[in-house]
């Protein structure tokens, strides 16, 4: 009888495959996350592995890196990857770190049986990254009032000039101070104006500063190697962020400073900076309670909730919501279909309940309802669902963010019009306004200052 390890932190789609492949004639294993399942399949050797491409702890790229890492020592099984996703890149990366084959959720038992009896297909094997240890979070007085700073807005690239005066056009970065703590939200082009601010306010005071990283794509690590305390000895620089696709954080962030594109190379920055891949969705910064969530953006991408003393601030700045795209699927049978909504529905309420009852959610609003519509599946959202998500979630400050990069300040304006008329046809109380460069946002006094 053959063998199959099935990894997933879903217990009721454990059961169902593990029905399933019973009545096919093999013999189930189980693992409840990654790592659990890394250390099964290299002491059991099974024949087959199935993995859930997004998990906490240690996702299913890392998982296939592992074993593969492996080959010559174990005898190498087929490994196939489920997931939510529908994005190409995503099922593309997962085969190059080497998954044999992709099933998109949710899918039949017939599918799934048929590729586990197919021929094996092609292995990949890729180096795991370096994992440097972490250094001490930042510090700051813990009496300030928790705020918000908005240095950086725009998505995708950077779009200086006269039509981006007002919104701003620098790419992803958002201060975050709350509970004694300096927290920065993305490393896009933004936070080379923040690092300038920091030294100039803190002058020859060392600071301590804790980077959080949503995901890698380059609108929001580009602004990195622009950030000045990172080259000051005297500063500690936390980068926290979860392991991509295809490499490694620490991989990923040096690469982008390695020659010819960069002339300092993050190994020679002379600042103490210490790179952290996590693997659990919950853990502190000093006093601040951080909660991650994985949302539908291609690749690994989370949106992050900061717990502060005067409040919950929300960060989703790529997200494109699952019903809304999975509506747009063509091609299925309606039952198949109605079941594909049904999976979307339940995927969109887990964010729900991620941002219930925050004081602040920032989110990506790239585009409005008709630009959606020749967007589909870019892993963005538009206004109209944005507005209704924070409604759902019963948020009190709404910013709209990751601002398209075609779009210029009437634009921008014209789509925050429309969000407020939504809120107002609703007879809800939410406010709403568009992330805008130098804008801050009090939590306590729940004010915005310019």
């Amino acid at each position: 009888m053959k063998t199959v390890l099935v990894i997933d932190d879903d217990a009721g789609f454990r059961q169902l495959l593990g029905k399933w492949l019973t009545r096919a004639g093999w013999r189930v294993l189980e693992a409840i996350d990654g790592q659990g399942g890394i250390q099964l399949a290299i002491q059991l050797q099974p024949d087959a592995v199935i993995c859930n491409l997004r998990m906490p702890g240690c996702n299913g790229f890392q998982v296939c890196r592992s074993i593969r890492d492996q080959a010559g020592t174990i005898e190498q099984p087929k490994i196939i990857v489920t997931t939510g996703s529908v994005y190409a890149t995503d099922l593309r990366s997962a085969i190059e770190v080497g998954a044999d084959e992709c099933l998109v959720k949710p899918f039949k038992c017939d599918e799934l049986i048929r590729l586990l009896e197919s021929r094996q297909g092609r292995q990949t094997k890729e180096t795991s990254a370096p994992r440097p240890p972490a250094t001490v979070h930042a510090s700051l007085p813990a009496n300030q009032t928790p705020r918000v700073k908005f240095w950086g807005v725009r998505g995708s690239i950077p779009t200086p000039g006269p039509g981006t005066v007002h919104y701003g056009g620098n790419t992803s970065c958002v201060e975050v101070r709350a509970d004694g703590e300096i927290i920065i939200l993305d490393a896009g082009s933004g936070i080379r104006r923040l690092g300038l601010a920091l030294a100039a306010e803190f002058k020859d005071q060392p600071i301590d500063v804790t980077l959080l990283i949503t995901h890698t794509h380059w609108d929001h690590i580009q602004g990195f190697p622009f950030f000045i305390p990172a080259y000051n000895p005297q500063n500690k620089l936390r980068i926290l962020g979860y392991e991509g696709a295809r490499k490694g954080l620490h991989s990923t962030l040096t690469s982008q400073m390695e020659s010819p594109y960069f002339p300092v190379s993050m190994r020679h920055m002379p600042g103490n900076v210490g790179v952290t891949e996590l693997k659990e969705l919950e853990f502190h910064v000093g006093k601040v309670k951080v909660q991650a969530a994985f949302v539908n953006h291609p690749g690994v991408c989370v949106g992050y909730r900061l717990n502060t003393s005067a409040g919950a601030i929300a960060y989703l700045p790529d997200n494109e919501p699952f019903q809304r795209l999975r509506s747009h699927a063509g091609g299925q049978h309606p039952s198949d279909q109605i079941e594909a909504l049904k999976f979307a529905s339940d995927q969109d309420q887990k964010i729900i309940e991620f941002l219930l009852n925050a004081t602040v959610l920032i989110i990506d609003a790239q585009y409005d309802d008709a630009e959606y519509q020749s967007h589909v599946g870019w892993g963005h959202g538009c206004v109209d669902d944005v507005v209704a998500l924070a409604l759902f979630a019963k948020v009190k400050q709404l910013f709209l963010f990751h601002h398209d990069p075609d779009h210029d300040d009437p634009q921008i304006g014209k789509m925050l019009d429309w969000a407020r008329q939504l809120v107002d046809m609703q007879g809800e109380s939410l406010l709403v306004d568009a992330a805008r460069e130098g804008l801050e946002y009090v939590l306590q006094s729940a004010s915005v200052n310019v």
